[in-house]
């Protein structure tokens, strides 16, 4: 049994891919931070363990590093998908809010990361996936520190791909684009229109849409794929 470690996986695009990977028959560490109950939940109906975490907190990922190690062996997969996002202009942007996002977006990758890939290397095997956004490659207006952060995630995955690829890691990115979760529910129902006019596929994209190309990543059939950003958005960019 392969075990897969989904950080932020109590919502949204996480948590869809706690289902899929389950039902394929994964052993799954669910990671949240304040979503208790709904963490919960999710175990219960699943089988995933869950294990809180701060991602943002280099002593809380060690313990959960040691935690999954210690009782279980080590990680095959990791889905660094543990994010916030924020609209704000600009000029409003505080330096608490853009230490926030970039606290979670990025900072949290690496310390996941780190913590976990040096058993990949002894072993020269795994799969990072990380998740970046479609604002990540084309900017978004209104979301400058939260598009600053996925470009980051864009860079970190090539680099690290290249990094890793002799002791046999493979390093991708997904860039989901309009995805109905969370953190597009300020939308109004008239942008959400207007953004589907610039979907060619003419929908807004769900979670499973994105969940199931992440399970294809972590899959032997991407054995020789590394370094890429796979645009999940309907064809919005091309």
């Amino acid at each position: 049994m392969k075990n897969v470690l989904i950080t932020g996986g109590s919502r949204g695009i996480g948590k869809e891919c706690v289902y899929l990977f389950a039902e394929k028959g994964y052993r799954v560490f669910l990671n949240y931070n304040k979503s208790v109950k709904e963490a919960e939940k999710i175990s219960e109906k699943t089988g995933a363990i869950p294990v809180k975490c701060d991602v943002s907190d280099e002593e809380e990922v060690r313990k959960m590093y040691t935690f999954i190690h210690d009782n279980y062996g080590n990680i095959d997969v990791l889905v660094n998908n543990a994010g916030i996002a924020q609209i704000k202009l600009f000029t409003d942007i505080s330096e608490k809010d853009w230490d926030n996002v970039f606290n979670v977006n990025v900072k949290g990758m690496f310390l996941v990361t780190k913590a976990f890939v040096r058993d990949m290397i002894s072993r020269k095997k795994g799969k990072i996936i990380n998740i970046s956004s479609v604002w990540g490659i084309t900017g978004g207006s209104c979301e400058v520190h939260y598009s600053a952060s996925k470009a980051a995630v864009i860079g970190f995955t090539k680099a690290l791909a290249k990094e890793l690829g002799l002791s046999g890691i493979t390093v991708n990115c997904v860039a989901p684009g309009v995805i109905d979760t969370d953190m597009n529910k300020n939308f109004t129902a008239e942008d959400i229109d207007a953004l589907k006019n610039e979907i060619p596929l003419g929908r807004i994209g769900t979670p499973k849409d994105v969940a199931k190309v992440i399970l294809f990543l972590a899959s032997e059939k991407t054995d020789y794929i590394t370094g890429q950003v796979i645009g999940i958005d309907g064809g919005m960019i091309m």
